[in-house]
């Protein structure tokens, strides 16, 4: 499982590595790298404010109520062992009015998080289980996820805004490449990128999200120190979320411990913020299934 770590790490180093690249060629294609700068700092306001206020928009979007640990002894004392075994700061639990089994994490720092769970996980899961999703939430803040796609968030987003400037540059003749003047068809290849650098640094942004997933649950697993009970709690969870969707946004889709919108596994996944559950637990106990097929 260490192995599997340190390959999620290197992964979403080679991903964001991609992302600076594919900025930089396509900033040196629209608009050379005054473009580029322009680009990337009108992203990167915009994500600042999402890095500071993206927790509180979450949590407000779905409904979530703060809770006392006299309102709810059962989450707390498993927050509370967890955070203290790894020396992270209590986080603020809410509870999401939601039947629909589900729960995330989030908050741009350890100092700064918060612990979301549904009425419908705490109804579902057996304890072992509910230990197993709580320290894959846990993860997350461990591993400055937040921080990790706030990053990816921002390089997508500069693509995007700047694909979009040199599209229209080149409709009204002000194209920014001087080399791309010289090659003729600029408008073609300037609707090309518009199309194909939004589309390929989602898809890198995507792939950034499921290996975040897959770190957290290895991360998840090592603090609990039982791998079978998050791969009992994703089962349950994707089996009981297919019959109870829970309506959410795409913009914060990736925050949930199984995908809220089913729809989002369009195009064989491609577009989805999550791995496959089927290899998310094949990778925490050796096989896709935790009770096997006899049992489905």
């Amino acid at each position: 499982m260490g192995g599997n770590c340190k390959m999620n790490t290197l992964k979403t180093a080679f991903l964001l590595t991609g992302l600076t690249l594919l900025l930089v060629l396509a900033g040196d294609y629209f608009g050379g790298q005054n473009g580029m700068i322009l680009a990337l700092l009108f992203a990167a306001a915009m994500n600042f404010f999402s890095y500071f206020y993206s927790d509180k928009i979450a949590l407000k979007m779905y409904s979530a109520k703060p809770v006392t640990r006299e309102e709810l002894p059962r989450v707390y004392q498993v927050v509370e062992r967890m955070t203290q075994r790894i020396g992270l700061p209590m986080p603020k639990i809410y509870v999401i009015p939601s039947d629909s089994p589900n729960a995330f994490a989030t908050g741009r720092n350890p100092q700064h998080a918060s612990v979301a769970v549904t009425n419908g996980i705490l109804n579902l899961l057996n304890d072992d289980e509910l230990e197993g999703v709580l320290a894959h939430e846990l993860g997350h803040v461990k591993n400055r996820d937040i921080l990790t796609s706030s990053i990816a968030a921002t390089l997508a987003g500069a693509i995007t805004i700047l694909a979009r400037m040199g599209y229209w540059a080149a409709l009204f003749g002000g194209y920014g490449g001087g080399r791309d003047r010289d090659r003729g068809g600029g408008g073609i290849g300037a609707l090309f990128m518009l199309i194909l650098a939004p589309i390929a640094a989602a898809l890198i942004q995507l792939a950034v999200s499921r290996s975040r997933e897959y770190e957290a649950d290895a991360t998840g697993a090592h603090i609990t120190g039982n791998p079978y009970a998050l791969a009992s709690a994703l089962e349950k969870l994707d089996a009981y979320s297919k019959r109870l969707p829970l309506a959410a946004s795409s913009t914060n889709a990736h925050l949930f411990i199984v995908a809220p919108m089913i729809s989002a596994r369009d195009l064989a996944g491609l577009f989805s913020t999550h791995p496959p559950i089927a290899k998310r637990i094949e990778r925490l106990i050796g096989r896709s299934s935790v009770f096997g097929v006899q049992d489905r």
